[in-house]
């Protein structure tokens, strides 16, 4: 059932977004009183109120201040958050491109009032007016984080860094003299088809892909036979981030896709654990917070997008995640960042990165995301 609301909701976004059919609807004015309460949908790791370590707790202070409760519901795929947005109940979500406009299309969240965000000024000049989250001249949220997918691996037996993504892409035998099968894993979501074309972009140039999220008939075609022969050499098809951390300590894996939110968290552990980003890029994320159409809390909400673009939360969420801040002064002062932080986490990458964002069929030119989802769906059922 749950895949099947999925396979509509990504049709039937996909279809309005086609047809352009976006009319922003009344931004609030002003706002009151915190109504006490704030129900927010997050990424792991996004929203940390120092349950797992009491140096990175950027919701008590919050709490203190505005009097409003933050609940938080996690999402491990974009599909998921589009997924709970439609089902309601919920102020708030920190969603990366490749949902921002889906939910932006099928009237799910609301246009914000910037005026209305005092710390708005702040944002990253390249994030302010970002097509992922800027429609018609209209914002539908605040800038976040942002940040690479990157390529995680055991250090033990990778002495040197991958070079290439094909480590995960083709079978291969890895340094000590045995095969990857078994010892690489992909990310369970359909946007992961985007990471194969970006990697086809460089290794089949004939091809010619030049935007991993724009795929013609053809480019599709050899994207999808690169996955399924994958799929041969997958230990697990990961979404929890937690997983795939036990399944590198545990099971044997060596190398993934992965976020640098598992990278730093099993880093803090002293396990053995490297990332990088290989000769052909990578894909990647910049979350928006965006408020529902129907949020319940939209005093505490714009309370909370305010306070998201505080330097010390912005520093401090890219120091516990791995990711880069919205604001860049954030990368300032921050004692949990440190001075390298953002030049560490490729603050100056953001233009060698494949934003996230949803594939769409512009008049039938390219296959759109519901074939994406149908696909993706199958190749993980080996089909």
């Amino acid at each position: 059932m749950i895949v099947k609301k999925t396979l509509l909701l990504s049709a039937l976004s996909t279809a309005l977004l086609a047809a352009g059919s976006v009319n922003a609807a009344e931004a609030l004015q002003s706002i009151g009183k915190g109504e006490g309460q704030l129900d927010i949908i997050a990424w792991p790791g996004y929203i940390e109120r120092g349950e797992t370590d009491k140096g990175y707790d950027w919701v008590t202070g919050f709490e203190k201040q505005t009097g409003c409760m933050v609940n938080v519901k996690t999402a491990a795929t974009s599909d998921e958050m589009v997924s709970l947005m439609a089902k309601g109940g919920y102020d708030l979500v920190t969603a990366s491109g490749d949902a921002s406009l889906r939910l932006v299309a099928g009237k799910r969240v609301q246009p914000i009032n910037t005026a209305l965000i005092a710390n708005w000024k702040n944002v990253d000049k390249r994030l302010q007016d970002a097509p992922w989250h800027t429609v018609n001249g209209t914002h539908y949220g605040t800038p976040y984080q942002w940040g690479p997918n990157v390529l995680m691996y055991n250090a033990e037996l990778f002495k040197q860094a991958p070079t290439s993504w094909s480590v995960v892409f083709k079978e291969t035998t890895l340094p000590d003299g045995k095969s990857n099968k078994g010892r690489v894993q992909a990310y369970d979501g359909p946007i992961y088809i985007a990471d194969a074309a970006l990697y086809l972009k460089t290794a089949q140039p004939e091809l010619g892909i030049k935007d991993p999220y724009l795929l013609d008939e053809k480019q599709y075609a050899a994207v999808l036979d690169l996955l399924r022969q994958q799929h041969e050499l997958i230990h697990r098809y990961w979404h929890d981030a937690t997983v795939q951390m036990s399944d590198f300590k545990n099971e044997g894996v060596m190398a993934s896709g992965s976020w640098p939110y598992q990278v730093n968290a099993l880093q803090l552990e002293k396990q053995p654990i490297a990332s990088t980003v290989p000769a052909e890029g990578a894909t990647g994320w910049a979350d928006t917070t965006m408020l529902h159409a129907d949020a319940k809390h939209p005093s505490c909400a714009y309370q909370w997008m305010n306070w998201s673009l505080d330097n010390k939360v912005q520093g401090d969420v890219a120091a516990w995640f791995g990711s880069l801040p919205a604001v860049p002064a954030a990368c300032e002062g921050n004692e949990l960042l440190g001075a390298e932080g953002c030049k560490t986490n490729g603050f100056d990458n953001f233009d060698k990165i494949a934003f996230w964002k949803t594939p769409q069929s512009e008049g039938g030119k390219y296959v759109p995301y519901s074939r994406w989802t149908q696909d993706y769906i199958a190749i993980m059922g080996g089909r």
